[in-house]
């Protein structure tokens, strides 16, 4: 019996939620899985970018509750040092939590106009100069990252950075986002991670639908 319990919202639009649960799968960590409904209050703020705060995902661990991202990040790390969330050397380290810290509290004009949504699809979506220069920034990180630490993921190995970069492959792919080569083929990797796969084919059928997220920007 797992002794932890991981709260999270909609599979297909919550990319917070996403972030939490790879970053468990990560760790290695058994956990249960509660969802939240789609008509809880509080998880259409969330998903509707409404709330200033956001309670999910939630860890619970052993008595211990986690409710941020970055902070079940940095939990995970401590209890599982040997899953090697973060990078080992120092400095690498240092890089990798100031563009996790980056995703987690920037990019607002890219999580408005291009919402997570894992079952649409929009080919040939016309991106706004406020999410593209957003987009511009994510690929030069990416980039940055891949040229500096050889690849195949952010930091060489799967790390934190890769679970919080994630649901912007998700959006990348529902927007029809154009990329280059290099950031086309790391979008592709993480979107073909046996975990991301699942979360994605969770979403597919998920029932309930928040219909202010189902509108064509």
């Amino acid at each position: 019996m797992p002794q932890a319990t991981l709260t999270i919202s909609s599979k297909n639009y919550s990319s917070w939620s996403l972030r939490g649960w790879l970053l468990c799968r990560m760790a290695g960590l058994a956990f249960t899985e509660k969802v939240m409904p789609a008509d809880d209050p509080s998880t259409r703020a969330e998903l509707l970018l409404l709330s200033p705060s956001f309670l999910v995902p939630c860890l619970e661990h052993n008595g211990i509750r986690v409710w941020d991202t970055l902070a079940i990040a940095e939990y995970l790390a401590e209890i599982r040092p040997k899953a090697q969330l973060l990078p080992e050397d120092r400095a690498a380290r240092a890089h990798c939590r100031a563009i996790c810290g980056e995703m987690h509290s920037g990019f607002a004009n890219l999580r408005s106009a291009l919402p997570m949504n894992l079952k649409a699809r929009y080919p040939g979506f016309k991106v706004w100069a406020g999410a593209q220069a957003d987009i511009d920034r994510v690929t030069a990180i990416w980039r940055e990252c891949l040229e500096t630490y050889g690849g195949p993921y952010l930091f060489g190995k799967l790390s934190v950075a890769d679970a919080m970069y994630a649901p912007v492959c998700t959006r990348f792919l529902t927007y029809d986002v154009t990329l280059d080569a290099a950031c086309s083929a790391y979008r592709d990797r993480i979107l073909s991670l046996p975990d991301v796969v699942e979360w994605a084919q969770a979403a597919l059928t998920e029932p309930d639908e928040v219909e202010e997220l189902d509108a064509e920007f």
